[in-house]
């Protein structure tokens, strides 16, 4: 019996000791690495942290030398153990790509990142108010209606599973590209007695729904008890664009259509000039707007080819049309560590096409290992703009924001709360995006770009 006991109490102890080891390797392994993304890129000059927290040593070594720097050592081919007490910090110090091998006591392999140093990039400040007009892939379902028929009320879209936000693609095969088109082909089929087979793509998935249309008492034509879109505008502004690949950045943000609230699948869509006319003050709990008129035959335009969270991209069809009468030549881009708590000035329109400069404060930076459209907050200290606009409105979205004479992001959104704060993005995210710096890449030397640029 009291044999017993002693095994048991060995067993418990012995279970508490390997309990204990395994959470102490938990708290020491570096999981954080796997919070950093496979595939890193860096401004040459750049410093980027890569924050491990650990007390196990790491062995770190790159395919090539020359490239990075280690915490301001140049990083070798040859495995040096690093301590993972404080974040390890990166350096850019030529151009090129590096692979970095991670493992843990110098044995166990822990992570591959590929690090790729790009050129200095320097870009045209925008600030140009801009009207935007999308055309969406397929057309966007925002509703539902009863259609009142002989045999009586009934959405025989709803019933057949159609939702709003899903997107229909094609009916009966035939590539939809307007809203018009979609209520003709829907009365010819129903005059022929047929039922319609539509194509509908739901966050990423196509299927295949049978709807039988019914006829309308009140038009005389076949309907479904659809309500659709195709098409959206508005006014925002362009923040930068690049005098060599005449690529653009606007807005900082996603667009969303205003009844589904998700983003618009862009099949293709135009950027013109826009007028501001008035704009209506904000207040708290009230967001003001700017009120533009479209100037399709005049100086601004351009292609929308990508309507993402970070923006809308694209190219411009003239460049002597778009000049900055503030900035007309490129600024440097400020790195995500050059972006600072403190003074800098937002470029925007407030009456008609002139670009001003106001002053803003940025007041929080976050570090951020991955894009995201909110980067930092900023508020409004300029008394004119406050007058005018009572701070950040609609339409002011991608604005630039210029610090110590560099591009450092885009105002994105505002605190509805007070609308003299909002927030802005790091222009480093916008231009990843954007696919500026693979064209760039493309054009050979970036001394070239620079001559040709300036």
């Amino acid at each position: 019996m009291k044999l017993t006991v002693k095994n048991k109490f060995a067993r418990q102890r012995f279970t508490f000791f390997f309990l204990g080891l395994l959470a102490l390797l938990a708290a020491a392994f570096p999981w954080r690495i796997w919070l950093n993304p496979a595939d890193m890129r860096l401004l040459q000059g750049e410093n980027r942290y890569i924050n491990l927290s650990s007390f196990l040593p790491v062995h770190i070594k790159g395919s090539r030398d020359g490239i990075l720097s280690l915490n301001g050592s140049p990083l070798s081919t040859q495995a040096s153990r690093v301590s993972l007490r404080s974040p390890l910090l990166l350096g850019a110090e030529g151009l090129g790509s590096v692979d970095l091998e991670l493992r843990l006591f110098g044995v166990i392999p822990l992570r591959n990142l590929t690090v790729k140093v790009l050129p200095e990039v320097k870009l045209v400040p925008g600030g140009h108010s801009v009207g935007i007009k999308l055309h969406s892939e397929g057309v966007l379902v925002v509703g539902h209606h009863l259609v009142n028929s002989e045999a009586g009320s009934a959405s025989p879209a709803r019933e057949a599973g159609i939702e709003v936000g899903d997107v229909v693609l094609f009916i009966d095969g035939i590539r939809l590209d307007d809203a018009n088109q979609v209520a003709e082909i829907i009365n010819r089929q129903g005059k022929a007695g047929k039922a319609l087979n539509f194509t509908v793509k739901r966050q990423g998935r196509q299927f295949t729904v049978r709807v039988i249309p019914l006829l309308c008492r009140e038009t005389g034509r076949y309907r479904i008890g659809l309500y659709i879109r195709d098409t959206a505008a508005g006014v925002g502004t362009m923040t930068f664009y690049d005098p060599l690949t005449r690529v653009y950045g606007a807005l900082g943000h996603v667009i969303t259509d205003v009844d589904t609230n998700l983003p618009i699948e862009v099949r293709d869509g135009r950027i013109v000039k826009a007028n501001i006319v008035s704009i209506k003050a904000a207040r708290r709990g009230l967001p003001g707007e700017k009120t533009g008129i479209f100037q399709e035959d005049r100086d601004i335009a351009g292609t929308i080819e990508k309507n993402c969270a970070f923006g809308i991209f694209g190219r411009l069809d003239n460049l002597a049309d778009s000049q900055n009468s503030r900035y007309n030549r490129p600024l440097p881009v400020a790195l995500m560590s050059q972006v600072q708590p403190g003074p800098a000035q937002i470029l925007t329109v407030l009456e008609g096409e002139k670009i001003e400069s106001f002053n803003i404060e940025i007041l929080r930076v976050y570090n951020q290992v991955r894009p995201q459209d909110k980067s930092m907050v900023i508020r409004v200290t300029d008394e004119r703009l406050l007058n005018a606009a009572g701070g950040i409105v609609q339409g002011m979205s991608g604005s630039p924001i210029i610090q110590n004479n560099r591009l450092a992001g885009a105002v994105t959104h505002v605190f509805v709360n007070d609308p003299t704060r909002g927030y802005g993005i790091f222009i480093e995210w916008m231009i990843q995006e954007s696919g500026l710096l693979e064209k760039l890449n493309s054009y050979g030397a970036p001394e070239k770009w620079r001559e040709e640029a300036a």
